[in-house]
This record gives C-alpha cells, sequence and structure tokens, in this order.
C-alpha cells in the first residue's frame, strides 16, 4: 500500500507500507503515532515469515519493538509474546496450514461431487461480515483508500480487505492524525467501526478455535485487545459512542 500524498502534503510516494521494525521506534512522536506504528508492525508480522520476519521472532527482537511501542500508545494493553522456537520452515507450514491452503473432499463418490473449502481461518474482513456482501465490503474500502489518497500495490493480489493492507491503513491514519488533521482521528474511529474491529475480533475468534496456531494466535489476540482499547479511548476523547457499525448491509 503506497500513497500519492504524506502527512504534511508533499507529493512523494511512501516507499513502503510495511515499515521495517527497527525503524518505527525511532519514528514515533506522540502517542497516536506509536498507535499507528503498533499496526503497521502488526501488518509486517502477519506475512509469511521470510527470513527477516523469522529471525526477529526467532531472536525476540519483534516482542522488543512491540513492547517499546506499546508502552509509548498511553493504552493500558499488554505487549504480545511473539517468540518463536519452531524453525523456519515449521513455522512457515503453520502460516500456509491455517492462512492459505484449503482443500477438496469427495462427498459424493457416484457422481464425484466436491465440497472445496478455503483456509481454516481467513485474513479477509468479508469473510466475517454475513450481513454484508464482499462487494460492498471492498467497495467501502477502496472507496476510503482512495479518499486518504492510499493506493493498492499493482503488483498485490491481494483484495481490499486483507488484514495487512487494513492494518497498514490503519497505521497510516495513525500518522496523518498525528502530523496535520485533527479529523483523521475521526476517520481512525469510523474505520474501527466499519471495518477493522470486524476483522480482527473475527479472526481472533477463528484462530481461538484452531489447533496449534503458535504465534499467530496471540497476535490475532493482542490486536483484537489493542484495537479495542484504542477505539474506547478515540471515542471516549471525541465524546462519541462507538460500536455503530451498520448491520443492514449499507456501508455508505
Amino acid at each position: 500500500m503506497a500513497t500519492n500524498e504524506d502527512a504534511t502534503g508533499d507529493r512523494e510516494p511512501e516507499a513502503d507500507a510495511e515499515l521495517k521494525a527497527e525503524a518505527l521506534v525511532e519514528d514515533v512522536e506522540s502517542e497516536t503515532a506509536a498507535r499507528g506504528a503498533v499496526y503497521a508492525l502488526a501488518a509486517r508480522a502477519f506475512a509469511e515469515p521470510d527470513d527477516d520476519l523469522y529471525g526477529a521472532l526467532a531472536d525476540g527482537s519483534l516482542d522488543e519493538e512491540f513492547a517499546a511501542l506499546v508502552d509509548r500508545t498511553a493504552l493500558d494493553v499488554d505487549s504480545p509474546d511473539l517468540t518463536v522456537e519452531d524453525d523456519q520452515d515449521t513455522l512457515a507450514a503453520r502460516y500456509n496450514d491455517l492462512f492459505v491452503v484449503g482443500y477438496s473432499e469427495v462427498i459424493d463418490g457416484t457422481d464425484g461431487t466436491i465440497d472445496s473449502q478455503g483456509p481454516p481461518v481467513s485474513l479477509y474482513e468479508s469473510a466475517y461480515r454475513s450481513e454484508v456482501s464482499w462487494n460492498d465490503v471492498n467497495l467501502d474500502l477502496a472507496r476510503a483508500y482512495e479518499f486518504f489518497g492510499v493506493e493498492i500495490d499493482q503488483d498485490d493480489r491481494r483484495h481490499h480487505d486483507h488484514v495487512r493492507l487494513e492494518l497498514e491503513f490503519a497505521g497510516y491514519l495513525c500518522r496523518v492524525a498525528a502530523a496535520v488533521d485533527d479529523d483523521a482521528e475521526r476517520a481512525r474511529l469510523d474505520f474501527h467501526d466499519r471495518h477493522l474491529t470486524v476483522l480482527l475480533s473475527g479472526l481472533r475468534d477463528a484462530l481461538d478455535e484452531e489447533p496449534g496456531t503458535s504465534v499467530y494466535g496471540r497476535l490475532a489476540s493482542f490486536l483484537a485487545a489493542f484495537a479495542s482499547a484504542d477505539v474506547d479511548d478515540l471515542a471516549e476523547r471525541l465524546q462519541v459512542g462507538a460500536g455503530s457499525r451498520h448491520d443492514d448491509g449499507e456501508t455508505s
């Protein structure tokens, strides 16, 4: 996810919204910016574990980054325990088994009827929105991304409602709010209320039902708690009620 404009209004593309962990803490200058850095770091953590990510998970450095950032958010949430003992191949297999690989099962041998299922846990918000169509969820997100001048990388095949994209956008809104735009705080609350809270709570619940979720179950539990605390704080400061997401299928 890249920005057409940075938070100061200069038209310079953001190189990579998946921020490197080691750069995050130094860039934090406010509670809101720290919250954005947490969301950005979580987006990175929900990737398939490449060499860099696996190294940060295995040696505890990702835990240290999260702990330092969470401490600066002023939210009463414990930082996550994301250190892993699995080797990289095992962790990658866990990721694929949970989030990537589906299965097909022959349910009628007489006519070859096949029941095809996706992976056990979806990383897409629309999977947790039975009351709203896939198209409506993604159209609403596309409009939100466009309004704030961000776009999906053309090489990225993920839909707009993927957890990493929504976390990156949540982080971006925090940076906008911290830098130049008080109205972005209301936009943050609206985005959580309409989208991210639904996705994170659904993801946490789905992982709770699966065995052997390892770091991903702990990360999802942390994120659901962190986002809930962020929303509660936003609603209190803005003196508005949270939890008013449309349940009638409307996303306008």
